[in-house]
């Protein structure tokens, strides 16, 4: 302590009077770092473990579907300028019967080439050995299918391809880059009951007929190709074999729902950590403002004995500074422990062969320097107050405050207010700039709450709105190729079958301008009651009778509004291009697709009537014996359980979302709780001094204290709801951020929301009442009389 100046001898007294509000400031920094640190590791995590994975496993750069096509085509398709490497394979899905599993399953069988060195898409061997060469039996599975149907090397599995019921043997379970995430289209993952298969290139295209031909390709980009040019060139060549459209990597499903979730993460990364450091600074500045009014004669002598304008001011920055610090060092520790965790959990649904956190030097670095820069910012506004006193003024107190009577002193109401609510209204209206400071401190404790809950109120209105009131059938299924409707009929007449009703789902290519998305027009029956199209007040509404119908997202995408043409150039079939005008524009979570009435979709194809899919509606008692009945049909190429796929996505991604909510939710209670105690201290700071002349005057503590508590109470109530409106501007801002093409993020803040940010601001207020209310019990009458202002 002999080596202290005088300057950090007080910082260390104030650090210790002031230790409860440092305490509160430290931890609102503390959990602002912590989110920083968190998220922003786990980008980095998820990202390394994707590029690496890419790199190491040779994930292709352009896929391309086709009906059929002479494995020789690699050869040509080699000699398109920018094609570095080609592969040939054969995929087809395939319904399951999976021991354990009462509903059907579907797999995605993929030729696999005996070497596996050379392959594009490589598979990482999980656990047990390859296929054997030219086993017609043998089968890789993936890692998701085997954990969510606990299956191992050994297990068999019945499979219905081309007709015939094949036994399966699992040899041994894999990974691939091409299914981080193992989806079969836009919607939720259902590990249980969609699984990719892999089996011997030779064996899978004996199967399929297809022993020198093949029904996909894969190919990687030489560097500075143009992934455009390859494309156009590579569909001219695949078109006359019943080409489905190349595309290229960015429209991959597995890459794009990582991709989505990669952009996510690093707007939350971004945006969440600055709101929290932003309050922290806030804070600082509030608490130092207060600091430096009450010590206005120490500055000022200071300042006589001859200490810089400089030395004072970085004095009061060190109080910040120290106390941000301590919480930085406390939220980069909590950060890297809760940052494990999150690749822990990413580690179950996006499936690397390594995915760690690592808390890097960078990582630090940057969370030291956003601290530091949290810390200047606050404290240096108010250390300006420093620098434009003089000796002379600082020693003198403040100028008291000019006084006049408001509009609502004048007023009627005025005479039947409480005295204590006059005395604190007089008090808050005399002083706008303060309480409105004040006021904007206490309404960001409630919008944090509800941007915090906020992620929770969208998620269930995706499901509520694209599972209750868009789809209401039990079950879908996929056709092997396009059949008469007269095969919809046929499965209406299965055991347990309420209804049926088919659809027309073909491949295209939108074009609007320069403008161009691959995605899928969706042909609907009229009287539908299973998929139903709504208006904005959830009417169900039929489809025009020409013309299309997009959802919102896919109009975003291409920038079309209704009333404009745009181009469609079919994949299949004649792979017409026709323009039509835009009718309806439909507002949808999932997906990016567009629909038309199915009859008019035939007229314009110049084609019957068809479908390649059906919605069933089922009577759940006779679900088992409908089930068993499905799993032998050959014309069928997968199934969907609405119900089922629902609760494995709420069993798996919104479990992880759910965790990481409630840790920002703990976060932002916790920076709320630091708000209001501070706000509560520095009145209680402010009012010492007329507090205690009041307990001279006779006013006892009881109402010495509900003077206090008036003040804190009314302040809060008129913060409420600014923070509510405050909290849905951000939610607003969030969601407009965080929407993908995959999944758009409705702006829905609940009631319950607003109530439990409410309820969070309510508690927090009843905790600072309690401390105030036991300091007033404490509170030395002589001692804060003889302190000078």
């Amino acid at each position: 302590m002999n080596h202290l100046s005088s300057l950090q001898l007080k910082l260390l007294r104030d650090l210790w009077r002031l230790r409860a509000q440092a305490f509160a400031v430290a931890a609102v920094a503390m959990c602002g770092i912590a989110s920083l640190v968190t998220m922003r590791g786990a980008y980095e995590a998820l990202r390394l473990a994707q590029h690496g994975y890419y790199q190491q496993y040779r994930f292709a750069d352009v896929f391309a579907g086709l009906r059929r096509a002479p494995a020789g085509i690699t050869s040509a398709v080699r000699q398109i300028e920018g094609v570095a490497d080609v592969q040939a394979r054969v995929v087809f899905d395939a319904p399951l019967d999976v021991p354990g599993l009462e509903e059907p399953a579907t797999g995605r069988l993929i030729s696999l080439k005996p070497a596996n060195q050379n392959d594009l898409n490589r598979v990482h061997l999980r656990a047990g050995r390859l296929p054997d060469p030219g086993s017609r039996h043998d089968i890789l599975i993936s890692e998701a299918f085997a954990r969510a149907n606990a299956l191992q090397a050994g297990t068999v599995l019945q499979a219905v391809i081309n007709g015939r019921r094949e036994s399966l043997n699992v040899t041994g379970i894999a990974i691939s880059p091409e299914y981080i995430n193992e989806m079969r289209g836009s919607g939720f993952p259902d590990y249980r009951r969609f699984g990719v298969l892999w089996m011997d290139h030779e064996a899978l295209g004996g199967l399929l007929d297809m022993r020198e031909g093949c029904n996909d390709i894969v190919l990687t980009l030489s560097p500075g190709a143009s992934e455009a040019q390859v494309i156009h060139q590579l569909d001219g060549l695949l078109e006359p074999f019943g080409g489905l459209g190349a595309y290229g990597r960015e429209d991959q499903l597995s890459h794009q729902f990582i991709s989505n979730e990669l952009a996510q993460t690093n707007v939350s990364a971004t945006v969440i950590p600055a709101i929290f450091l932003s309050v922290a600074a806030f804070l600082v500045h509030n608490v130092l403002l207060r600091l430096i009014a009450l010590q206005r004669m120490q500055i000022g002598l200071l300042k006589s004995f001859g200490y810089s304008h400089g030395a004072i001011a970085s004095h009061y920055m060190q109080f910040a500074l120290i106390t941000v610090a301590t919480g930085s060092m406390a939220g980069i520790g909590l950060g890297s422990w809760l940052g494990h965790g999150l690749a822990h959990l990413y580690a179950r649904f996006f499936h690397f062969p390594t995915l760690s956190f690592s808390l890097s030097a960078s990582l630090v670095l940057t969370a030291l320097i956003v601290s530091l820069l949290s810390a200047l910012l606050g404290s240096g506004l108010a250390a300006h107050r420093v620098l434009r006193m003089t000796p002379a003024e600082a020693m003198r107190p403040e100028s008291p405050l000019r006084y006049r009577q408001s509009h609502l002193e004048s007023s009627a109401l005025w005479r039947h207010l409480p005295l204590a609510l006059r005395m604190v209204s007089r008090n808050l209206l005399r002083t706008p700039l303060k309480t409105s400071l004040t006021i904007l401190g206490l309404s960001m404790s409630a919008a944090l709450v509800i941007i915090g809950l906020f992620s929770f109120d969208a998620l269930n209105e995706i499901i509520r709105f694209q599972y209750r009131v868009l789809q209401r059938d039990e079950i879908s299924v996929t056709f092997n190729e396009e059949h008469s409707a007269d095969t919809v009929h046929r499965l209406s007449r299965l055991p347990g079958v309420l209804r049926a009703e088919g659809f027309l789902s073909l491949p295209v290519k939108l074009r609007v301008q320069h403008r161009e998305k691959r995605t899928a027009i969706i042909g609907l029956e009229r009287g539908r009651q299973l998929r139903l199209t709504v208006d904005v007040q959830e009417h169900a509404i039929e489809l025009p009778s020409e013309g299309l119908v997009s959802s919102r997202m896919l109009a975003d995408l291409l920038q079309f509004r209704i009333g404009d043409s745009v181009e469609i150039h079919f994949l299949t079939g004649r792979r017409q291009k026709i323009e039509v005008p835009v009718r309806l524009i439909l507002d949808e979570p999932i997906g990016a697709f567009a629909y038309m009435d199915l009859q008019a979709m035939s007229r314009m194809l110049h084609t019957a009537p068809a479908v390649n899919g059906a919605w069933l509606a089922l009577d759940m008692t006779q679900a088992e014996v409908f089930y068993r009945t499905i799993k032998t049909l050959p014309v069928l190429a997968s199934t969907s359980l609405r119900e089922a796929t629902l609760q494995s996505f709420l069993a798996t991604v919104g479990e992880n979302i759910r965790i990481n909510n409630r840790v920002l939710v703990i976060f932002a209670c916790v920076i709320a709780a630091g708000i209001i105690y501070n706000a509560a201290r520095i009145a209680l700071s402010e009012h010492a001094t007329e507090l205690a002349s009041l307990r001279i005057l006779g006013f006892t503590r009881a109402e010495v204290t509900v003077l206090l508590l008036t003040e804190q109470w009314l302040l809060t109530a008129l913060a409420m709801p600014l923070g509510c409106l405050i909290g849905y501007g951000l939610a607003a801002g969030i969601a407009a951020l965080l929407s993908q093409e995959l999944f758009r993020i409705p702006l829905i803040v609940s009631g319950r929301t607003f109530l439990s940010a409410t309820v969070v601001v309510i508690l927090s207020a009843l905790a600072s009442s309690v401390s105030i209310w036991r300091r007033l019990q404490k509170l030395d009458l002589i001692a804060v009389l003889k302190t000078r202002e």
